[in-house]
């Protein structure tokens, strides 16, 4: 039976897709972005965290059917709020094989799906699974590689060039996530090039802006990391209204703040 390593399942959630939805967190990513506010999800292997000043391993080995058997408890509540299954992470898409069959396993049973991704990955693995997903959830951090780099770890080439291919595909719903974080990407000028970038590539149903927060800082102590935003602070509100602002001048494209 084919498994994947998940580090958590959260239940009635109302973010990452439309309605009420489970997701499903995998291990596992290529990046390590300076305000990633799930640690633990970075690395591929089990680890052991200290949260309440208590041990706590993150990371399991699940199976396809174990994990359906907890987002099948919520059916009800997707059929009334057309929710459903949300993969995330880490970044899914590192695990290509139990993210598909995860997706294909929701679609024949009537659960709708969809994936947050920064689609840092070869397009095959994009390719394989669109034909049964329903939303797809890209984050864009930044237009300029290098600045994308210094904050993240890797460059956006492939990044940017899997974003087109989705929107030309017009295979799925997809939308635009920018996480805006200070002194990174809040410059209106960079929040536009990222929405000049969506109008260009078309077939984006909309943007959302997600405001930089602090709740993950705790994990970093736990895993016994340094925390490298602590001196940042949140975005103001009116700060994130000037961005959302200026995207919809930008571009003729539905604009949220928030997930």
């Amino acid at each position: 039976m084919l498994n994947g390593k998940v580090f958590d399942i959260q239940r009635y959630s109302i973010h990452d897709g439309r309605g009420i939805r489970t997701i499903v967190f995998l291990k596992g990513c290529t990046m390590s972005c300076r305000w990633c506010s799930n640690p633990e999800s970075q690395s591929f292997e089990t680890q052991e965290m200290i949260v309440n000043n208590q041990t706590r391993v993150v990371g399991k080995d699940m199976t396809v059917e174990e994990v359906m058997d907890i987002v099948e408890k919520d059916r009800a509540y997707y059929r009334r709020t057309k929710g459903g299954l949300t993969l995330s992470g880490g970044e899914c898409l590192n695990q290509p094989e139990f993210s598909k069959a995860l997706i294909m396993a929701a679609k024949q049973n009537g659960i709708s799906t969809a994936i947050e991704s920064m689609a840092a990955v070869k397009y095959d693995k994009i390719e394989a699974i669109l034909p049964y997903l329903d939303q797809f959830l890209m984050d864009i951090k930044h237009i300029d590689s290098q600045k994308h780099k210094l904050y993240t770890g890797i460059g956006n080439e492939l990044i940017l060039e899997n974003a087109r291919k989705v929107a030309q595909s017009n295979m799925t719903e997809l939308s635009i996530r920018i996480p805006v974080i200070p002194n990174f990407n809040d410059h209106p000028d960079e929040i536009k090039s990222i929405a000049c970038f969506a109008k260009d590539i078309g077939n984006v149903s909309c943007i959302h802006l997600l405001p930089y927060h602090r709740l993950g800082q705790d994990k970093y102590d736990g895993l016994g990391r340094k925390y490298l935003m602590a001196d940042i602070l949140p975005p103001s509100s009116e700060k994130m209204k000037e961005l959302k602002s200026i995207v919809e001048v930008t571009c003729d494209i539905e604009c949220k703040i928030g997930g």
